[in-house]
């Protein structure tokens, strides 16, 4: 895909994009827009809540305009939602949804093995690993790994994830295995964080939400309820 932010302007698929969004993006998001469209691996790092699956959601556009093939474990209902059923599969160690789809929402398990077996993946253009800390997991982290090394060399990745604390050296790493990487963070973290004690009553269907703290210091009333 050739980059698509000239001094012309956006692109076509970046207007029309933009326009069904109704609202402006972040910077780090146009930031990852235009690294996706230049080809180059992305690493988007932000915190939760901050945008990052919208980058995923344009790379699936442009992937589509380009007639070409997505891989994403993004949410299935929601790329379905977007683009349609006859554009999107699912493919996990249970089910099969229209796989020869144009995106195709896979387990990582699942992709990695069908690298093993010898698919040449030759309409594949991008695969969108999201949640790619998982790196650092002792039992799933090898199979991300086998994954972002076997790729054929053509096919783009895009990497989320909201708690990858060595981003730089993430993006060295792969950059040492498939070449040119961007890497855009996001510290802002746009929804706040708060915790809270949800609890039920047994002799009703009654909850109660209180906040686990008050200040610096537990919440007494939470031990009302131990």
């Amino acid at each position: 895909m050739e980059a698509a932010g000239t001094a012309a302007g956006p692109s076509p698929v970046r207007q029309a994009f933009l326009a069904h969004l109704g609202f402006r993006p972040d910077e780090f998001q146009v930031e990852a827009f235009d690294l996706v469209e230049a080809g180059q691996h992305v690493i988007v790092a932000a915190p939760t809540g901050a945008g990052k699956t919208l980058v995923a959601d344009y790379a699936v556009a442009l992937t589509l305009a380009a007639g070409l093939k997505a891989l994403s474990n993004q949410k299935y209902h929601d790329l379905v939602a977007a683009h349609g059923s006859a554009q999107v599969g699912l493919l996990t160690g249970d089910n099969a949804i229209n796989p020869e789809a144009p995106v195709v929402v896979m387990t990582t398990e699942v992709l990695r093995n069908m690298l093993y077996a010898g698919n040449a993946l030759t309409r594949l253009a991008v695969v969108v690993l999201d949640e790619v800390h998982y790196l650092q997991d002792a039992y799933r982290g090898p199979v991300w790994e086998e994954v972002i090394i076997h790729l054929p060399r053509p096919i783009q990745l895009l990497c989320l994830s909201a708690t990858v604390s060595n981003a730089d050296e993430l993006k060295e790493w792969i950059e040492t295995v498939r070449g040119p990487t961007g890497l855009v963070v996001e510290r802002k973290r746009p929804v706040d964080l708060e915790n809270l004690y949800l609890i039920g009553e047994r002799s009703s269907s009654h909850l109660h939400l209180i906040p686990i703290a008050r200040g610096s210091r537990p919440n007494p009333n939470g031990f009302r309820y131990d």
